[in-house]
């Protein structure tokens, strides 16, 4: 199996890098139709039409068709579609609304995160005498069990010091490995399974009892009984309770990591299942332009929630300004980019520093604090001007002291955006030949509004919004249409992507299927390919599993480091380790071996004919690859499904449904491995890895 993933991965590298899909299923003439010599070619318009056209729009402006939406569009209209993804709140989004009402924790802002799903930070405090634990009957569980989890890996880290310490050299390398072992066994023993008896106990109550006895346990305990559950029973451990008692549950272990799966498992969640998808492509796209990174802190993950629900989501098919302006008075943004640190050099605050250490030179004082240029930097060279954009050094050291006092009050609380005048830098500053005057905060305000409003900026955010949406390398004559409408409509995203969409540029037609999908948009995709269609019936309660997924691909959801945010060029994602991992994911969705993750493939078949891998192919493609597959890929498809499903002392062959046991159980059954194999083939297939 994993050769022929090796070797499928290949070929869809080479198929990757070169030209880009044919646009529908490769048909063939007839050997006998013969073209006169003198007949002049058929004219070829470089534009998409009809269908095409439609596909082009759903696989740029969505992440990924599903069954069913090409006939949609077709009834509506194409212009008429677009106008309402302009419009999101127009769209009825009640069935996404009832599944993202599972994530209770997602509506609250970070100061109450923080208090009920405690950070590290806040139980070290607590654990050092620095602040004092709720007495709240549904927090205080969650508080004792991190605090005992934080004494308990304080006392394996004295222990294995002391260990440490007392091991005398040893004659070789092995006895001293097992003398160590031999101590550490005996400092730490191991705490007793937890009785399988009780387990079935415990699964048996009613969801308050249950819920209440698990309060109670004491974290050694507590961990044990969560240990020893295997995956069916912890599925009906949370099977029917409410959404905040499985909050409850999973914060009994770690509450930090409620707030890190919820807020992932809702971004997935919007991805896949909202109608609104421009709306969503968008979000992701500002997220990735204003990129946080998730673990830059301990607060960050409470931050971010409120970050995208609060900030990018609302604005991000809004003025640029206002996002900006919104972003930049962010505490995930300050805190990520260190400009809640930054202090002016001539400050109220740094004069005081200056005046204590003349009075007392010889005091030990932790490393004083300064200008922080991190945040101006990227504001000009990733926000907004671009690296070309126009300004030098000296602008950004300006800008970092324009921004001096924007900061975050009580952090590690969840407290808000805080204007500090005492850190702010006084004076007049000078950026890009425009003088500032010593106001304040307004300071600020001025700046973002010139940096929105620059000719660089409309370009900046104009090419990357081509390269998103249009190709790698978009044409100029496109950046300099979109650039142009960004400064006559004030910055107005929507209007800049209208002019995108009636651009000849977009619909030309060596554009379709010529961009690669990134990791987020491939696992996105598949999964919408097979949900909720009317050819098949997916349910899709767990996006642990996606999210596991797009880890493995390198692409994990809040996980860009840099500043820069993820690339969204084919290069970046194209090779042949990165493919491998993309077919396993196929292979295992299609195939049902995701948790908590049900696909069927209903048979269609006419009555009186026998099930072929051929006409099961067909049928699958028509489902899965809008637009369908070339013939080489079709015929590869075949061949690998004939190796993987031949019995291996024979050469590989066509295995018809003929040949399935005589049970008509097992023959369905027989039919749906064989359909799962098929389905997962064309998931990794060259054309669904584009759009």
């Amino acid at each position: 199996m994993q050769r022929f993933k090796a070797t499928l991965a290949a070929l869809m590298s080479i198929s990757l890098i070169g030209p880009s899909a044919p646009g529908f299923a490769e048909t063939y003439p007839s050997p006998t139709a013969k073209t006169p010599s003198h007949a002049r070619p058929p004219y070829e318009s470089g534009q998409l039409h009809g269908d095409q056209r439609i596909l082009h729009a759903l696989n740029r402006f969505t992440f990924g068709p599903r069954p069913g939406d090409l006939e949609a569009i077709r009834a509506m209209g194409l212009d008429q579609w677009f106008s309402q993804q302009l419009h999101p709140d127009t769209l009825d989004q009640s069935g996404l609304n009832a599944r993202l009402a599972q994530f209770p924790a997602m509506q609250l802002d970070p100061q109450t995160l923080l208090f009920r799903f405690p950070s590290n930070a806040i139980i070290r405090q607590i654990a050092d005498g620095k602040a004092t634990m709720p007495q709240h009957p549904a927090l205080r569980p969650i508080y004792e069990n991190e605090l005992a989890r934080v004494e308990q890996r304080r006392q394996e880290r004295e222990q294995k010091n002391q260990q440490q310490a007392s091991i005398a050299p040893a004659p070789t390398q092995a006895s001293d490995s097992g003398q160590m072992n031999m101590m550490a066994a005996a400092a730490n023993p191991a705490q007793p399974p937890f009785p399988p008896d009780q387990i079935d106990r415990i699964l048996a109550l009613p969801p308050s009892q249950r819920i209440n006895l698990l309060g109670t346990m004491r974290q050694p305990e507590f961990d044990s009984f969560r240990k020893a559950l295997k995956p069916q029973q912890h599925a009906a451990l949370i099977a029917d309770l409410s959404p905040i008692q499985r909050e409850f549950v999973d914060a009994l272990e770690n509450p930090q990591r409620v707030v890190i799966d919820e807020l992932a498992a809702q971004r997935l969640t919007r991805d896949i299942y909202s109608s609104a998808q421009l709306h969503e492509v968008m979000t992701d796209f500002w997220l990735n332009h204003f990129n946080v990174y998730l673990h830059k802190n301990e607060e960050t993950p409470y931050y971010l929630v409120s970050y995208e629900r609060d900030i990018i989501r609302p604005l991000a098919l809004g003025k640029f300004e206002d996002l900006l302006e919104a972003t930049a008075h962010s505490p995930a943004m300050l805190l990520y980019l260190d400009n809640s640190s930054s202090m002016g050099p001539d400050s109220p605050v740094a004069e005081r520093n200056k005046t204590k250490a003349a009075r007392n030179p010889d005091a030990k004082r932790k490393a004083p604090e300064g200008l922080n240029e991190n945040y101006a930097r990227e504001l000009m060279e990733l926000h907004t001007l671009g690296v070309n954009g126009g300004y030098t050094q000296a602008d950004v050291t300006q800008v970092a002291r324009v921004l001096t006092g924007w900061t975050v009050d009580r952090p590690a609380r969840g407290g808000e955006f805080k204007f500090d005048e005492s850190r702010h830098e006084p004076g007049t500053k000078k950026v890009m030949g425009k003088k500032f005057k010593d106001r304040g905060e307004d300071e600020g305000r001025q700046l973002l509004h010139m940096l929105a409003t620059r000719p660089a900026t409309a370009k900046f955010i104009s090419r990357k919004l081509a390269i998103r949406f249009v190709g790698d390398d978009p044409p100029q004559s496109l950046v300099d249409r979109m650039a142009k409408t960004y400064l006559s409509s004030g910055g107005d995203i929507s209007a800049v992507l209208g002019a995108l969409y009636h651009s000849p540029e977009f619909w030309a037609a060596d554009s379709y299927r010529a961009k690669v999908k990134t990791p987020l948009e491939f696992v996105v995709s598949a999964a919408r390919a097979c949900s909720e269609t009317r050819a098949s019936n997916a349910a899709m309660d767990n996006m642990q599993p996606f999210v596991n997924a797009l880890r493995d691909m390198g692409m994990p959801l809040y996980g860009a480091i840099p500043p820069t945010g993820y690339n969204w060029q084919a290069s970046t994602w194209v090779s042949t380790g990165a493919l491998v991992n993309r077919m396993n994911f196929a292979l295992r969705l299609a195939a049902n071996k995701l948790p908590r993750i049900a696909i069927a493939w209903p048979e269609q078949t006419v009555a009186g004919s026998t099930p072929t891998p051929e006409s099961e192919e067909q049928r699958l493609e028509a489902v899965l690859v809008a637009g369908g597959v070339s013939g080489s890929t079709r015929a590869a498809v075949l061949d690998q499904f004939q190796q993987q499903t031949a019995p291996a002392a024979t050469p590989a062959r066509p295995i018809p449904a003929a040949a399935m046991p005589s049970n008509q159980s097992q023959a369905t059954a027989a039919l749906n491995r064989q359909d799962q194999l098929l389905a997962g083939l064309l998931l990794g297939s060259p054309e669904f890895q584009r759009r």
